[in-house]
């Protein structure tokens, strides 16, 4: 893995408007965005009933350690006004560090690489688009292979949505 990427979804409000804001917020935190993904809209996970969410990988580069990267993250998502309710809720936005190089990381405020990534296909789509060859620290497949098999049967495309950053 050569690069930290972090997976941004929205589901209430302007969903894209929410992406772009998060990555504005991002890059005021001493961060500069190398590449980004398409936006991808994708059925709910975990819990059901709610909103269809938007989202996107960033590939960015930053000074941060993963500790003050998370910080970074989580400030983002409070300025933005999200509120967490229950697991799998609605958001307006959610930042998640995916990957940080090659460090593996595990406690009990982060966890990395994402333990999620090979398990949702709104993850690895987009993940894959900008990264296909990037293999995963501890499982040793590429993005593209874990996309191959991820089990995740929820619904996800690519939106109509653009965006530029």
């Amino acid at each position: 893995m050569k690069g930290i990427y972090l997976l941004l979804g929205s589901n209430l409000g302007d969903r894209l408007q929410n992406l772009r804001q998060a990555a504005s917020i991002l890059e005021a935190h001493e961060m500069t965005i190398t590449d980004y993904s398409s936006v991808y809209e994708s059925a709910p996970w975990g819990n059901e009933d709610q909103p269809w969410f938007l989202n996107m990988v960033l590939r960015i580069d930053t000074i941060h350690s993963s500790e003050k990267l998370l910080e970074c993250c989580l400030d983002t998502e409070i300025q933005m006004g999200r509120k967490r309710h229950k697991k799998w809720g609605e958001r307006i936005i959610d930042v998640d560090i995916l990957y940080y190089d090659n460090l593996t990381q595990e406690s009990d405020e982060l966890t990395i690489p994402h333990p999620g990534i090979p398990l949702r296909k709104f993850t690895l789509m987009p993940l894959v688009e900008i990264a296909p060859n990037e293999m995963h620290p501890l499982l040793n497949q590429t993005n593209a292979q874990l996309l191959e098999i991820c089990p995740d049967q929820l619904a996800c495309h690519l939106s109509d949505s653009e965006i530029i950053l």
